[in-house]
This record gives structure tokens, C-alpha cells and sequence, in this order.
């Protein structure tokens, strides 16, 4: 299979709550998917430059389901590049860590049914996570960046990057709101994903600590 390449198509101006960034718009020759770099200042041949990896998640992103900690996870991230001053969001196009919207409801369901986060997407016939950030690999050496500080809870993500030859200089932890709703989704993570959370209920602030039985 030939290397993965990205194409940039287009960039332009986004005034957000959080800031003026540019959104530029990428194609590839692997799938048919748009890929989105959400930029704020001169990041090119800069170190340590705050990026964010996120995979779209159209009921956290645009719904605000408390279901996930997806939205939430975006916002933070674009107010911590703005009060930075510069950075990226690289915005991927893998609905439902890479399952695909229509599966990702029917997890849903299955986790209403008492099955976690893992073991609906392995009962879909999935893996645990099938997100790939080649793309994001790419998008980033487009940006003309020299290495960057992570905003991430998932380790999984800089060891990736690294293996694509992206330089991780540091991780940056992005702290949940706590829900009763995304409460056992986000145990999964920690207990059987590897990420980087503390759930503590002695140490979760009380203004996080909304609705949850523990």
C-alpha cells in the first residue's frame, strides 16, 4: 500500500467563544474522509506546540451528550490553546474510536444493557479502539511543526505518534466532568484502556463530582 499522503484544500477564518483560529480542511488517498486542522497563531518550526488529537464524536461534539467526555475534551482543549495563544486541534474523521456512527449507537445500546464501553464494541465485531492517527501524522508535518505537548489522557495516542515520527515532548492532562451518566464509561477507560484518569471519589473536585454515586 502507498504511503498516506494529505492534501490541503482549503483554510479559513473561525471566530469561536474561545478565539480566532483557522480551520483548514484536508483530503487524503486512503479514505474518503475530511480531515480538519483547527489552528490558533504561528505554530510552523515551533517546539512544544499544544495539540490536540480529536476523533469526532457527533453526540458529545455537537448533542453534548453526558454520555462521554468527548465534547467537553474539545472545548478544554481550544480554551487552553487560546489562553496559550497557539495550537492545533487535528480534528479526525473516526466516529466512535473508529466504528462508525450507526455501531456506535448500537453500543449504546448494549451499554444500557450492562455491557461497558469494550465489550459492546466486541460484541459489535469490532476491536476495543480501531482509531488509526496516521492522518493526524501527516496533518501535523503539513503544519511544519517540530515536536508538541500533548493534550491527551490516553497514553496509547504518544505512543503512536511517536512510532509515526511525531515528537511528543510532554503530555497534558484534560480533566473530566464527572457524570452519573459517563461515570462507567470513564472507569473503562482507566480500568481496562489504560488511560490516564483519576477517579478517585476522595479526590474528585465537588464541582465536578455532578450527580454521581460511586
Amino acid at each position: 500500500m502507498s504511503r498516506l499522503t494529505v492534501k490541503r484544500m482549503v483554510s479559513t477564518r473561525i471566530p469561536t467563544e474561545e478565539g480566532d483560529f483557522q480551520l483548514l480542511l484536508y483530503s487524503n488517498n486512503h479514505d474518503q474522509k475530511e480531515h480538519l486542522a483547527l489552528v490558533m497563531g504561528d505554530i510552523r518550526g515551533k517546539n512544544d506546540v499544544l495539540v490536540r488529537l480529536h476523533s469526532e464524536c457527533f453526540t458529545g461534539d455537537v448533542l453534548g451528550s453526558r454520555r462521554c467526555d468527548c465534547g467537553e475534551q474539545l472545548h478544554q482543549a481550544m480554551q487552553l490553546i487560546a489562553e496559550a495563544g497557539a495550537g492545533a486541534v487535528i480534528y479526525l474523521r473516526q466516529e466512535g474510536r473508529g466504528i462508525g456512527l450507526l455501531d456506535k449507537l448500537r453500543a449504546y445500546n448494549l451499554q444500557d444493557e450492562g455491557y461497558d464501553t469494550v465489550d459492546a464494541n466486541l460484541l459489535l465485531g469490532h476491536q476495543a479502539d480501531e482509531r488509526d492517527y496516521t492522518v493526524a501524522a501527516r496533518i501535523l508535518e503539513d503544519l511544519g511543526v517540530k515536536s508538541i505537548s500533548l493534550l491527551t489522557n490516553n497514553p496509547d495516542k504518544i505512543e503512536h505518534l511517536n512510532d509515526l515520527g511525531i515528537r511528543v515532548k510532554e503530555r497534558v492532562e484534560l480533566e473530566p466532568v464527572i457524570y452519573a451518566d459517563n461515570f462507567n464509561y470513564l472507569l473503562t477507560k482507566v480500568q481496562r484502556m489504560n488511560h490516564l484518569l483519576n477517579l478517585d471519589p476522595v479526590s474528585i473536585p465537588a464541582r465536578h463530582a455532578k450527580n454521581v454515586s460511586i
